[in-house]
């Protein structure tokens, strides 16, 4: 049974992203026709994520999915997660964002933080999940790596050896990620769930 949702993203490569993580048989993703805007004021990932699942079902009337992402930073609690997006104010660049974390960083010693990415698949105001993927590390001391965006070149993941960034990391972040993570776990539930109704 092939589950088919609409992305709550004006980014058409997002959904090609998830069709790469999942199963297509069981999850499928297209791009919505066109993007909706969304006020993002919740106080949780689940929260903005669930709002974006609103905004798009009432203008498309069909299942959708949307992710709500961020980086979470032990030293600085209420400057990035559900604002990571936005951190340092307007105009700034991905590479700026994440510069301006070194900086905000310099000779503070717990650098511990990690992604967390919530997705919610809503069919409608009666039915709709939510599953988080996380990926732990810590923040670096430079700006390294040609292969993320975002945080990813700051960020260097626990568990491996050296002190590699996400960015300098592309196949272990393709499986690893905190996005893949959240695939894993969600495919997984629709797989069985599937199964239960076949």
């Amino acid at each position: 049974m092939n589950n088919h949702f609409i992305l709550a993203s004006g980014n058409s490569h997002k959904a090609e992203e998830f069709n790469e993580l999942f199963d297509t048989s069981i999850l499928q993703v297209e791009s919505a026709p066109e993007k909706v805007d969304v006020v993002e004021d919740g106080s949780t990932f689940s929260e903005n994520a669930l709002k974006k699942c609103l905004g798009y079902y009432k203008k498309f009337k069909q299942p959708v999915l949307a992710d709500d992402s961020g980086l979470v930073v032990g030293a600085l609690p209420d400057e990035l997660g559900i604002y990571s997006a936005r951190f340092g104010g307007e105009g700034l660049s991905d590479k700026d964002r994440a510069e301006l974390l070194l900086k905000k960083m310099d000779g503070i010693k717990n650098r511990e933080a990690y992604f967390l990415c919530v997705l919610c698949f809503y069919f409608g105001e009666d039915e709709y999940y939510f599953f988080e993927g996380r990926v732990h590390g810590s923040i670096g001391t430079e700006y390294r790596g040609e292969h993320g965006f975002g945080y990813d070149p700051v960020f260097i993941p626990d568990g491996l050896e050296g002190k590699a960034t996400l960015a300098e990391l592309p196949d272990w972040k393709k499986d690893n990620s905190h996005r893949a993570k959240a695939s894993k776990h969600a495919q997984t539930f629709f797989r069985e769930r599937d199964c239960q109704k076949a």
